[in-house]
């Protein structure tokens, strides 16, 4: 079994994580918390994808699903400030050529970014699903449905999702502790 990777679940730890990290590995993780994608859709981004574009349309690699992902003002934003051409990776490789970053690269860069960001033993285990799973956690905790959540994640149940984006039986345990009436 893989190791279990961990949502970053207070929003002052995703600051940290933002403040750590500066260029095309700041973009990465700005990208995917706000996005959502799995490490290898995100990888294969374009400039063209994004740039001047309210939305990405792409197929996931791993269901082989279309997805329409409408674009953030802050992932716009990053977007703008961007160089290069249409054709190029978002995230080249900086061994030269127009080549995008490995998986291992890019976990390699949010670990390192975890450990300058006082985080990695606070959040325990960080990789390159870590992103995906923020994403989910934080709309979690600003009010929307479950199943909402799910359907964008593509997961099958409810209790998935759940358990994929971390809650804890002590977070709702909280919850039935803050009825009082």
């Amino acid at each position: 079994m893989a190791n279990e990777v961990n949502p970053i679940k207070d929003p002052k730890d995703i600051r940290k994580m933002k403040a750590a990290l500066a260029g095309r590995d700041r973009l990465m993780f700005v990208m995917g918390v706000s996005l959502g994608l799995r490490i290898g859709d995100l990888l294969t981004l374009k400039l063209g994808d994004l740039r001047g574009k309210e939305e990405i349309k792409l197929r996931e690699q791993k269901t082989g699903k279309p997805r329409r992902i409408k674009l953030s003002k802050t992932v716009k934003n990053e977007v703008e400030k961007l160089d290069g051409r249409n054709d190029e990776y978002i995230f080249r490789s900086r061994q030269g050529g127009n080549k995008a970053i490995s998986r291992v690269q890019a976990y390699r860069i949010l670990n390192a970014a975890a450990e300058r960001a006082g985080i990695a033993g606070k959040i325990g285990a960080v990789g390159t699903h870590t992103l995906r799973k923020t994403f989910g956690y934080q709309l979690y905790t600003q009010g929307h449905d479950i199943t909402r959540i799910m359907a964008i994640l593509n997961h099958s149940t409810p209790a998935m999702t759940l358990k994929y984006i971390g809650i804890t039986r002590d977070e709702i345990d909280a919850a039935y502790d803050a009825i009082e009436i």
